[in-house]
């Protein structure tokens, strides 16, 4: 298995290569520059659990307060929060829709 290079005491945010806009109640991520995302996907759009942790991406808390604040909100095991936080953010920046703050 490989490792995740996404760690929780890090702070992370969207790309200046993306445009993210909620229509309807639904998060649209449109990529603006070559390279961001994958060649046959336009637009991205994240489910529920996907929006809670993407509007939780403030610039200013890392993952692990991300973590801390779903858990408490939600009734689910704390690992199984912390594992699809980590999940996502990490195809996210795979994908270059998300980067690592510099400094965070």
């Amino acid at each position: 298995m490989q490792q995740s290079t996404v760690k929780l005491d890090r702070v992370y945010v969207p790309s200046e290569d993306i445009v993210a806009r909620e229509i309807e109640g639904e998060l649209i991520i449109v990529p603006l520059a070559a390279g961001v995302g994958d060649m046959e996907d336009e637009l991205y759009s994240l489910n529920d659990t996907g929006q809670e942790i993407w509007r939780r991406l403030d610039g200013k808390s890392d993952l692990q307060a991300v973590v801390s604040a779903l858990c408490g909100e939600y009734q689910a095991d704390p690992a199984e929060i912390e594992k699809d936080v980590v999940g996502l953010v990490e195809e996210l920046v795979r994908r270059r829709i998300l980067v690592e703050k510099p400094g965070g």
